[in-house]
């Protein structure tokens, strides 16, 4: 009996259209650059500290699955971010996956009515992205163009489509921007009262001059809808990929149901809990960051040829230039990659997006960029 011919073309048609149409994630060859594209610590562990690490991974039962220790780093967490009495933790492999999860939960397949997922824009690209891949419906709702929140618009949008989900990026990526308080908490309010979850993603909290975790300790029942997203990556571990969520633990007993056990190894459990056990030496390489940023920022405003920069309180710092794709590929020639961000939204033509590194790292940089305007 002759066995019918397949081929990869016919199997092809099995995957859905709208994810045959996109693009997948590309990250740039980085060898023999100066890295300053991905918003990382420049800054590794010193080396009595790498020893030790070292020792305590390799002494790990990397035969067994993940186990009591996972218990032990949620503990570690919420002693860390000072969390909540009455609240819970679910952890991720990176936030990017609890981006996943929580589109994940909140879809409703199969009821005819699709959900609703709202964010500023332009913010992190992972948002309409999850929405797509898991069925809900996306609305992104411009910034002003300064890059502050449109607080009328935001309110009109969560009045209009009701979403599941609104993400509040604090600050928000690429834009470096913390937004108003005030404006913040209404919007809030605003979700909360049709019944909506917010996400405050403070992936950049160690560069930044608040937390939301202080208003949701001093007004629980305003706001007892809100989860706060968290990732460790601009701590200073980007290579352990470790996210972190904290909310009112009903809310998130039920998020934690769709996570897909084991999720995080026991090398990332061991490696973060070793970081946070030593807290002191990350704490201080965020504030070298933060005073290089100062510096940079300055040396950014005095540059001909940089149109306009913007304030930050992040890890990295938005430019505007008169040809971004000149001064990308400049820079790439001269060994620096910096992220053109300009084709993510009609509101960054021609803006790059700058790492904060240390003081060596940004005067590379500063460098290439003006021999590339």
């Amino acid at each position: 009996m002759t066995t019918p011919a397949s081929s990869p073309l016919q199997a092809l048609a099995r995957i859905r259209p709208d994810v045959r149409a996109m693009h997948s994630y590309v990250v740039q060859p980085s060898t023999g650059m100066l890295k300053m594209d991905a918003m990382e610590n420049p800054f590794r562990l010193p080396a009595h500290l790498q020893a030790a690490l070292g020792q305590r991974l390799g002494a790990l039962a990397l035969n067994r699955y993940p186990g009591d220790r996972i218990a032990d780093l949620k503990a570690a967490l919420a002693k860390y971010a000072d969390m909540p009495e009455g609240y819970g933790i679910v952890l991720g492999n990176g936030s990017d996956e609890l981006i996943t999860l929580l589109a994940l939960a909140c879809a409703q397949p199969g009821t005819g009515q699709r959900a609703t997922m709202l964010a500023p824009m332009p913010g992190f690209v992972m948002y309409p992205l999850s929405a797509q891949l898991q069925g809900l419906d996306f609305v992104g709702v411009p910034l002003t163009p300064d890059f502050e929140l449109d607080e009328p618009a935001m309110l009109a949008a969560i009045a209009q489509h009701q979403p599941a989900i609104t993400y509040i990026a604090y600050p928000n990526n690429p834009t470096a921007t913390l937004w108003d308080e005030g404006a913040v908490q209404r919007i809030i309010d605003a979700a909360g009262a049709q019944g909506g979850i917010v996400v405050m993603d403070e992936a950049y909290q160690p560069f930044a001059s608040r937390t939301w975790i202080d208003r949701m300790r001093a007004e629980p029942a305003r706001n007892a809808h809100v989860l706060l997203m968290r990732t460790l990556s601009k701590f200073g571990l980007a290579g352990v990929r470790l996210g972190y969520l904290i909310g009112p633990s009903a809310l998130v007993s039920e998020i934690d149901k769709v996570r897909p056990p084991y999720n995080v190894s026991v090398l990332n459990c061991e490696a973060a809990l070793f970081a946070l056990e030593h807290a002191e030496v990350f704490a201080a390489q965020a504030a070298e960051i933060r005073a290089e940023r100062t510096t940079l920022v300055a040396a950014l405003r005095q540059m001909p040829g940089v149109e306009k920069c913007w304030d930050s309180e992040a890890n990295m710092v938005l430019i505007r230039v008169a040809d971004s794709a000149r001064a990308y590929e400049g820079m790439k020639n001269r060994k620096v990659l910096v992220k053109n961000v300009s084709t993510m939204h009609p509101m960054l033509a021609n803006c790059l997006r700058l790492t904060v590194g240390a003081a060596s790292d940004n005067a590379q940089m500063l460098a290439a960029l003006q021999a590339s305007l």
